[in-house]
């Protein structure tokens, strides 16, 4: 008896396989050793960058370096006082570290003052001698203008001055607002929309480039529509970044709060004297932040957060079916890395202007609004301005 071959998939409806290639496509790299690893180490590294360095500049160079002051004026030399790293000696000394030579009053001759080294000068001795020095030529140039306590008076006429920002709401009530505030959030936003795209993206790309090299896609057309196979893919590839995240921030709040409880890190007497300052801080930033519509730049967040990675999901994995080498991969990606980084500076030019015509544009334009209209959002721009983006965003991506 022959067999029948079956018809083509595309004349005959076939029933939606969307969920199962979802979940498989889920736990299937859930369920990787990879994943795990990257999982657990990731948040370690990310602990490891915080308190590493904080750990590391806590201890203090067991050898003091010497370095000589051979002052021919005799004004100079006793400005410098031994540091923690350094010895200044005003004789001169077998081999020393360094030797610090003036020649002439540095007023009238600034090139009159030459630090000597066998070394590379380290940047704390450079910095510590210019500051010595330079506090002595201010002091001796106020004094040459003959006013009695002019020093003092430049001193107490020095004003920090920072203008009060109030933002006027629409039933005419006032609120704190803050520009660093803005600035803050829209970075926030936008670095993680970028991440998220560039670090799962390219994983739909891997893994529709290895179902092309495997052969694997063409007995899985025969039983899917090839729609729900990439939806499928996307989606679940996408659940499984949201996965790694949420347990990378949980992770990294327990290991942060760990460190913190065995290194002692309780409230000591000058951290009690500093609290009232650090809650008035506090305090006016949380007032700031209430300015802000949370509501809005939440769910704004959200909805750009899903539907920038479903564009570049589609496009990553459009690139991944056309590469027949994994190699060739880099050469196809960067035409939309270089569109994706284009979007992050130009939503970094439009902090500050962010109604100009270029964050307009870029905002609207689903290739960069994902990234753009985050740096917008804190602005309080018009609300159709959005709404619309978000609509063009998820139309060009479903396309």
């Amino acid at each position: 008896m022959s067999t029948l071959n079956p018809l083509p998939s595309t004349l005959y409806p076939l029933p939606s396989t969307l969920p199962l290639i979802i979940r498989r496509e889920y736990l299937f790299r859930v369920r990787k050793k990879s994943f795990l690893l990257l999982t657990l180490l990731t948040p370690l590294l990310m602990i490891g960058m915080i308190f590493v360095p904080l750990w590391l500049a806590s201890f203090r160079a067991d050898d003091v370096r010497t370095v000589a002051v051979i002052d021919h004026t005799g004004r100079y030399a006793p400005l410098f006082t031994d540091t923690d790293g350094y010895h200044f000696v005003t004789t001169r000394t077998d081999d020393p570290f360094a030797t610090l030579e003036v020649t002439d009053d540095l007023l009238r001759d600034s090139s009159a003052a030459t630090l000597y080294s066998r070394q590379q000068i380290p940047a704390d001795l450079s910095r510590l001698v210019n500051e010595t020095l330079r506090q002595r030529m201010e002091h001796d140039k106020m004094a040459a203008y003959g006013i009695p306590n002019l020093e003092q008076i430049v001193r107490e006429s020095h004003v920090d001055y920072q203008i009060r920002t109030v933002k006027l709401n629409d039933d005419g009530s006032e609120s704190t607002s803050s520009t660093q505030l803005a600035y803050i959030i829209g970075i926030v936003f936008t670095l993680a929309v970028y991440m998220f795209i560039t670090l799962y993206g390219s994983m739909v790309m891997q893994g529709v480039s290895e179902e092309k090299t495997n052969r694997i896609v063409e007995l899985m057309v025969s039983s899917v529509r090839p729609f729900d196979l990439m939806a499928g893919k996307i989606i679940g590839i996408g659940l499984v970044g949201l996965t790694q995240l949420l347990l990378w921030g949980v992770l990294t709040l327990v290991g942060v709060g760990a460190i913190t409880a065995l290194t002692g890190a309780a409230v000591t007497p000058t951290d009690t004297a500093a609290a009232p300052a650090d809650v008035a801080q506090t305090a006016e930033w949380m007032a700031a932040l209430s300015s802000f519509n949370l509501p809005l730049l939440l769910l704004s967040f959200a909805a750009y957060f899903v539907g920038g990675y479903l564009l570049y999901a589609s496009l990553f994995a459009a690139i991944g079916s056309v590469i027949d080498h994994p190699e060739d991969a880099q050469q196809f990606m960067m035409p939309v890395m270089m569109v994706l980084i284009f979007a992050l500076y130009a939503g970094i030019y439009s902090l500050d202007n962010p109604d100009g015509p270029l964050a307009f544009w870029c905002s609207l334009i689903p290739l960069t609004s994902p990234v753009v209209m985050m740096m917008r959002l804190p602005f309080d721009i018009p609300l159709w301005q959005p709404l619309l983006s978000i609509a063009l965003l998820y139309a060009t991506a479903l396309g």
